[in-house]
């Protein structure tokens, strides 16, 4: 097959547990570069949490936040948008505040908390490379809302309230894991298969073209649209068996032992 394009899930892909871009991961990209292949992002993450990134690898291509419910030109340009129906926004609220869980919200690039203490608040900061804003009221920002994510290491009862959460709005929203203690809630138009395609539209490259890297099930949707699907060492074995080919883990610099042992003798004719 052609590769044509790139696209790369960031956290437990892209990036090390401290969040951090390795040298080795910036080198492999630029190779891939070298060999006329765009590179590109698609997260969970806010615009903030991707630009930085798309700066340190001398990217140019489109990239996508929220899972693809956000699309920005690697300059921060906005260039489309979808927000999560206020009407699953206030129901989610009701599902969650049942619990323990600890809610997020994400509207108009902000990142809202109730508190800004905590190990995943910590986390976040590095992620969405901005600080929190304390709102103890967010019932102004639930028509206007990008993302809103349940927080909890408690992994029964969040893994319970996605499903809850499926069951009642899953047909007006896009409802997932992005990581065991993260439940994301997006837009209906806001998840990676979506994602990918618009990105791929942008670049101009058919799906059948397009190479994806990820580790979560939230990158099941895009393994399965694009023509080539590489899953992280460490990724559950349901994502793994989705993929093609399966690299090393993201502490093991997983997306640069891909580029050079699996895309680059795809690109050189030499599968």
């Amino acid at each position: 097959m052609t590769i044509g394009l790139v696209i790369s899930d960031i956290d437990g892909t892209l990036v090390n547990r401290n969040k951090e871009l390795t040298a080795g991961t910036i080198a492999a990209v630029g190779r891939l570069r070298d060999a006329g292949v765009p590179f590109t992002l698609i997260s969970a993450r806010p615009p903030s949490g991707l630009l930085p990134l798309a700066r340190q690898l001398g990217l140019t291509a489109s990239l996508a936040a929220y899972n693809g419910g956000t699309l920005l030109l690697a300059d921060g340009t906005i260039t489309e948008r979808h927000v999560v129906p206020e009407d699953v926004v206030r129901g989610m609220f009701d599902l969650g505040m049942r619990t323990s869980a600890e809610p997020w919200l994400f509207a108009d690039g902000v990142w809202h908390v109730r508190t800004a203490e905590g190990v995943h608040v910590e986390h976040e900061r590095r992620a969405s490379c901005q600080e929190p804003r304390v709102t103890p009221d967010t019932t102004p920002l639930l028509s206007r809302a990008d993302k809103l994510t349940w927080v909890s290491d408690d992994a029964a009862m969040l893994h319970d309230l996605t499903q809850q959460g499926q069951a009642r709005f899953g047909d007006q929203a896009t409802i997932s894991q992005s990581q065991t203690y993260y439940l994301d809630v997006t837009s209906a138009e806001a998840n990676k298969g979506a994602g990918i395609a618009a990105l791929a539209r942008g670049a101009g490259v058919p799906l059948s073209d397009v190479a994806v890297l990820g580790d979560m099930p939230n990158d099941l949707p895009m393994f399965a649209r694009a023509g080539f699907a590489i899953a992280m060492g460490q990724a559950p074995a349901d994502v793994r068996k989705a993929a093609r080919y399966t690299t090393t883990s993201n502490e093991d610099d997983g997306v640069a032992h891909a580029i050079d042992t699996i895309l680059l003798p795809m690109i050189g004719g030499r599968e």
